[in-house]
């Protein structure tokens, strides 16, 4: 009989281990990986689901088709704030700027006698000591629990070092230091985990970066092929599809910040759409390939997470740095700088504000909108973000929430459970992707520019300035997306609390939301980085 007590006892106890840990194998939920992809002077107007009609874009429609279209986004007006407000979660309006290096620091390598350890310790030794209790993007996933990568156009800079990148929180990185080698898509070298890789085949120090805007002799020099053997965003691809093949079995935050569809206007080949297209110059079809390839990327990478059997466990968003930039200018078709096609008259942004149908842009790039990239007009500001997670945002649903890239970070981290206190200026909407209510809502948001600040209320106001100018517009934009009737002359009382409001945020000085590429470190001459 004590036998078969002790058995009964033991086949019990196996039973009941057995149930416990089932039990505890269901509350423990393996955390939800994280893609974020992030395209490079991608207007709102290429995408297919916002009226793009030359240009199909079907992977990055479907993203919207299956998850959630935000459709009053915003980032800052160039790569480098972006970039930055992204990583930091903060605005770029304060006394203190974001520190800008140089951008071309690592083409050096190429063209004088400096090494990589030279360049790194020239930039970390001018940089400020990042603060203990800074947080970034990247960081917070990490201290999560997610294996974090960043792959492609790396950090905002326009030079940035591996002590930064690890600083910031990547276990795992490659591509481009600096941003000026960037715009080439041929580089002889890239980096990564603070290593110098060389590129077979690659042996321009420019990186393969061709002139604009289009001349024959421009023309033959982005043909020529002689040193361009790998082209970067095939690399990036590779990378990008082996770290999530790598960290299948453990939570994962990729972020991908691409090339595309930056320029100057590079590609190994015309995609099939538009070889036969004749609405199109050939440069203009090289430009269209650009993002076409860049929506066979995001295809590639759901295919990817559909294989690893990863697709419903994946937050996967898509957004981009800034506005719309002309990469495709020719002579009768397009003028760079942006004239009015048929009387020559240059765009100043006020008086004359760009418009695709004034400038001859086939693409209608920023859709329909006022400015392009570095202006603080909806073209140059107003931003696609995309967010798929199944089982957690409704398929098809469209918010008009007023959301800053500066929000991402709240965001994520309260996505992936990061319970660190931390200072930031943008608001989580996390509540919104993931259920009915809306939680806490910016009143209004702000952002730098050339010209001067932008402030954008909830409710749809905005106070653009040109400060050397002298100029405070106000627009409505729910009655007026195109941003042509300045309503400053109607509404004064109106433009007077909203100065008060955007100077507040700017810290008692409108010239704080002025910007300049001469970082706090080294200076560089005005639009050579972006």
């Amino acid at each position: 009989m004590s036998k078969i007590t002790f058995l009964v006892t033991l086949m019990l106890c196996v039973l009941f281990s057995s149930c416990d840990s089932n039990k505890n194998s269901k509350t423990v939920k393996k955390k939800t990986n994280i893609i974020l992809i992030y395209a490079d002077d991608l207007g709102v107007g290429l995408l297919g689901q916002e009226g793009q009609k030359i240009i199909k874009t079907p992977h990055i429609d479907a993203l919207a088709r299956e998850g959630m279209r935000f459709t009053n986004a915003y980032s800052n007006m160039l790569c480098a704030p972006a970039r930055a407000s992204l990583i930091t979660g903060l605005r770029d309006c304060r006394a203190e700027k974001f520190e800008i290096t140089p951008g071309a620091m690592y083409k050096k390598i190429s063209t004088e006698n400096v090494s990589y350890a030279q360049i790194e310790n020239r930039i970390n030794k001018a940089l400020r000591p990042i603060s203990e209790d800074q947080v970034f993007l990247g960081q917070i996933a990490k201290e999560a629990g997610y294996k974090t990568g960043q792959i492609g156009k790396l950090e905002w800079g326009f030079s940035a070092t591996d002590q930064q990148m690890k600083r910031h929180g990547w276990d795992y990185y490659y591509g481009y230091l600096d941003h000026v080698r960037a715009h080439g898509f041929y580089p002889p070298f890239l980096f990564e985990n603070g290593k110098k890789v060389n590129i077979k085949g690659n042996t321009l120090a420019n990186s393969g970066k061709s002139g604009e805007p289009e001349t024959p002799e421009n023309r033959a020099e982005r043909h020529n092929l002689k040193g361009k053997v790998q082209y970067s965003q095939n690399l990036f691809m590779n990378k990008a599809l082996n770290f999530m093949e790598a960290n299948r079995d453990k939570p994962f935050f990729l972020y991908f910040p691409t090339q595309l569809p930056h320029g100057p206007v590079s590609i190994p080949e015309i995609h099939s759409d538009f070889i036969n297209d004749d609405r199109l110059t050939t440069i203009e079809k090289e430009y269209a390939s650009m993002v076409k390839m860049l929506d066979d990327n995001v295809g590639q990478l759901m295919q990817k997470l559909k294989a690893l059997e990863l697709d419903q466990n994946t937050i996967v968003i898509f957004t981009a740095d800034n506005g719309h930039e002309i990469y495709y200018a020719q002579e009768g078709r397009v003028l760079k700088p942006y004239a009015n096609i048929e009387t020559g008259k240059r765009f100043d942004n006020v008086a004359h504000k760009y418009y695709s149908h004034l400038a001859g842009d086939v693409f209608d790039g920023n859709g329909g909108q006022a400015g392009l990239k570095r202006s603080n007009l909806q073209g140059g500001i107003r931003v696609p973000l995309l967010i798929r997670w199944p089982d957690q945002v409704k398929p098809g649903k469209t918010s008009e929430r007023l959301i800053a890239n500066y929000d991402l970070l709240s965001t994520l981290a309260e996505a992936t459970g990061f319970s660190k206190t931390f200072h930031t200026d943008g608001i989580s909407f996390y509540d919104e992707l993931v259920s009915s209510s809306k939680g806490d809502e910016h009143t209004s948001i702000v952002y730098s520019s050339y010209t001067g600040p932008t402030l954008i209320t909830k409710e749809g106001w905005k106070l653009r300035t040109d400060l050397k100018k002298n100029v405070f517009e106000l627009f409505f934009l729910p009655d007026d997306y195109k941003e042509e009737h300045d309503l400053s002359g109607e509404h004064p009382i109106k433009v007077e609390a909203l100065k008060k409001e955007l100077l507040k945020v700017c810290e008692g000085d409108f010239r704080n939301g002025l910007y300049t590429d001469k970082g706090n470190i080294l200076t560089v001459s005005k639009g050579e980085n972006n």
